[in-house]
């Protein structure tokens, strides 16, 4: 099962690899097949030292092999809702394919607080609206444990 890696080892992540989770991002459902999504690939510690003091998870940004920040192009968007949710897919379409590749991932969406001042870094234009940066890089660790709800907690009804 996929879990959420947040510490890596110094082994570099091979720029196939990114591409690779890029473009399993790219093959998510998305309404009108508009495929909004935009990505920065971020493999260079300056700028990931940068990167990290926008969020308060800054030691997970530097540690890492690399980041990907996820946008949402606005003026590729036609419905507000399915565009979100094909983010969604995108990010976790990513996801799956660094566990498939052996590596570990992170999602993260606190540093959008900081959206625009991490659009300015990477300098884009506000038509790109910041929908997480994906921390990635080989495993720390290979033991890794999370709980999740009984499905009597989750399944409201069954009809």
């Amino acid at each position: 099962m996929r879990r959420s890696i947040r510490q890596y080892t110094d082994e570099p992540v091979a720029r196939e690899q990114l591409l690779e989770i890029i473009k399993a991002g790219t093959w998510a459902p998305s309404g009108r097949n508009n495929q909004p999504w935009r990505f920065v690939l971020v493999q260079s510690s300056e700028v990931r030292k940068e990167l990290a003091k926008h969020t308060k998870y800054h030691s997970i940004i530097e540690q890492a092999g690399a980041c990907i920040a996820v946008f949402v192009d606005k003026g590729a968007m036609y419905n507000d809702v399915k565009d979100h949710q094909a983010m969604g897919a995108c990010l976790q379409n990513m996801l799956l394919a660094a566990h498939a590749l052996g590596l570990g991932a992170v999602w993260l969406g606190e540093i959008l607080k900081n959206a625009g001042a991490v659009r300015t870094l990477l300098g884009l234009s506000e038509d790109m609206e910041l929908m997480a940066v994906v921390a990635l890089g080989h495993p720390a660790s290979l033991k890794h444990s999370s709980q999740r709800k009984d499905l009597s907690e989750v399944l409201i009804k069954e009809l």
